[in-house]
């Protein structure tokens, strides 16, 4: 999460990292899951408990809303109870995929289970997510930008990658035509930023808890073994990073 503050011409990154807060994930999150599908769906008069659990994150926002101006959630890549109540507190939605045919599958598993689009049956309907929104009376929220992440950084876009990833533009490109309400973009070349793998320089940069743009580079000490990070890798990793940032 990022504070309010007004906007700065060339501010740096090491600037803006201390107007940010981090609030750490529970380890045991997918124990609570069950907890909060117990309680979603439990049985009240008058009381519809889904709301109220899918609100969780939303009312939390709401407390600090004057204090900060963005708020980037991290969910794990599944449809758990938890990745629904970050949903119905997000208003822009940001598809990481791979170039491999789970991925471009996982897309249009994430359109039906978001939007409920494309289901295979209309049994599905009433238990969707959107479903449950639209009679809460609540908005979806509208994805903003797929990344698209090349497996190694030796293989080019014109690599055997390149045709599945051909692939997951050609699904978006129908989405996009079919569906545009569910996006902040109309054409998908603006919606997609195709980034390379980042390798030995992002385990190094994760396991260090630094950012790339005071990562050193050269022989490293990670856990008692030596990693070398090379300067032109990180270099077009902040390149990759910046084109994020600049789409967003």
């Amino acid at each position: 999460m990022r504070r309010n503050t007004s906007p700065v011409r060339g501010s740096t990154t090491r600037q803006f990292r201390s107007l940010s807060t981090l609030v750490c994930g529970d380890p045991l999150l997918e124990l609570q899951a069950i907890a909060m599908n117990s309680l979603a769906n439990l049985q009240l008069p008058g009381v519809n408990t889904w709301l109220g659990v899918i609100d969780w994150l939303r009312d939390f926002l709401a407390r600090i809303d004057s204090d900060y101006d963005i708020v980037f959630i991290d969910t794990n890549p599944s449809f758990s109870m938890y990745t629904q109540i970050v949903l119905a507190a997000a208003d822009r939605v940001v598809l990481p995929v791979m170039a491999d045919d789970s991925s471009r599958r996982a897309i249009q598993n994430a359109f039906s289970l978001i939007y409920g689009l494309k289901l295979p049956s209309k049994v599905y309907e009433q238990y969707t997510f959107a479903s449950k929104m639209k009679v809460a009376g609540r908005s979806l929220p509208k994805v903003h930008l797929i990344l698209k992440n090349r497996l190694t950084q030796y293989m080019g876009s014109a690599s055997a990658y390149a045709a599945v990833l051909s692939g997951i533009d050609t699904d978006l490109i129908d989405l996009v035509n079919s569906y545009g309400e569910h996006f902040t973009f109309n054409k998908v070349t603006d919606g997609i930023v195709e980034i390379r793998d980042f390798g030995t320089t992002g385990v190094v940069a994760f396991a260090r808890g630094t950012p790339f743009d005071i990562l050193k580079t050269g022989k490293l000490n990670i856990s008692g073994h030596r990693v070398e990070v090379n300067k032109d890798y990180r270099d077009l990793a902040i390149k990759a990073i910046n084109s994020i940032a600049t789409k967003l």
